[in-house]
């Protein structure tokens, strides 16, 4: 049973071991985006905002509209961090492409012209993160491979689940396919829990999304190209914001969707700061309507399912932020692991493959030469 299962461990790990280091490298570099976007632009994405007060929304709107008329808005980041600019999501007029521009919410000055989401390096290194640069079929693509990502870390807990007997033992002046192994070993137990929650969560977030896109897009049609406003110009996104933190208790808004597309509505999206650290800053959301701002639904996720509220956590786990810098750092670290793993493992299958090799040919050559005696 072992053999079996370490050959099914070993071609599943040489079939996926590039496309797995591009995924888990990239992802371990975008654990730090923010603070790598700060070193490298730190003029466009961070502001003062000591003594300052922001500016209100339907102010700051008006702003995004006389500097950019030909761009609707589609979707606007208020960050937690009060020093991070705001991130508004943008459609140019006549294309169906979402673009973002950032804006310093205590002036109204935009800080970046609305471009390409992947623009900038660490927004391409996202795309290749999530896609493999291949679109939406790339978000299948990189979901088959989490997917493997989770069956090599279930099967090397199998095949070395007894792992505590030398859990700490790296055998230094042995030979080095002992040394691969021990190390090997004792990498992958250690980053597996880590790894294992990286490709489930990251596997359900891209199979979702794929799924969403061929429902939406089913029958063929088009994504729809934005030609003008979606909303009524006279709603005021501020009153919408109040109007949410009065629906909700202890409601702070982090994310609005604008209407994108016909049928489409606001909806302010929050955090309501339960005391759960694995419950995202995107959790409860207030849905008001997109022309007569009527409101619709209130979601509190403090009311919601256990397993509405599992489902949320993978997002503050797939990133890990929910323990601050710590866990960031932990999760940085375990995303470089298969880097390490790959390399071990590729050591350790070519040696016992050139082993199984020499004994053949041994055997092969025995085997001529018992026949050569017996001629």
């Amino acid at each position: 049973m072992n053999k079996i299962l370490f050959k099914l461990h070993s071609w599943m790990a040489l079939v996926a071991f590039v496309p797995l280091l591009v995924i888990c490298v990239t992802g371990s570099i975008l654990v730090f985006k923010h603070e790598i976007d700060s070193m490298l632009l730190a003029d466009k994405v961070r502001v003062e905002s000591a003594g300052r007060e922001r500016l209100s929304l339907d102010a700051l709107e008006l702003s995004m509209h006389s500097n950019f008329p030909q761009y609707e808005v589609v979707g606007w980041a208020l960050f937690q961090d009060k020093d991070r600019a705001d991130l508004v999501y943008t459609m140019q007029h006549g294309t169906d492409e979402w673009t973002y521009a950032l804006l310093d919410q205590y002036t109204g000055e935009p800080l970046r012209p609305p471009m390409g989401l992947t623009h900038h390096l660490t927004d391409w290194l996202l795309n290749l993160h999530y896609t493999l640069l291949l679109d939406d079929w790339g978000m299948l693509i990189t979901s088959i491979f989490s997917i493997l990502l989770c069956l090599l870390g279930i099967s090397g807990f199998i095949l070395y689940r007894k792992f505590w007997k030398s859990f700490f033992t790296l055998r230094w002046n042995a030979r080095m396919i002992v040394y691969f192994s021990d190390l090997h070993k004792m990498t992958g137990i250690i980053g597996t829990p880590v790894l294992l929650i990286l490709g489930f969560t990251g596997a359900w977030w891209n199979i979702v999304h794929f799924a969403h896109e061929l429902e939406e897009h089913a029958d063929g049609h088009a994504h729809h190209k934005m030609e003008a406003r979606l909303y009524n110009d006279d709603l005021s996104l501020q009153g919408f914001m109040e109007d949410a933190g009065n629906r909700i208790q202890n409601f702070e808004t982090t994310y609005i969707s604008f209407p994108w597309e016909p049928g489409t509505n606001f909806t302010f999206w929050g955090d309501v700061h339960t005391g759960n650290p694995l419950i995202s800053e995107y959790a409860s959301n207030v849905t008001y309507d997109a022309q007569s701002g009527e409101h619709m639904l209130s979601y509190d996720i403090r009311d919601a399912s256990l397993g509405a509220k599992i489902v949320d956590s993978y997002r503050r786990l797939h990133f890990g932020n929910f323990a601050g810098l710590v866990s960031k750092v932990i999760w940085c670290v375990i995303g470089l692991s298969p880097l390490l793993l790959s390399i071990t493992g590729i050591y350790i299958w070519y040696q016992r493959r050139e082993k199984r090799r020499t004994a053949r040919e041994k055997r092969r050559t025995k085997a001529a030469q018992l026949a050569a005696t017996a001629g």
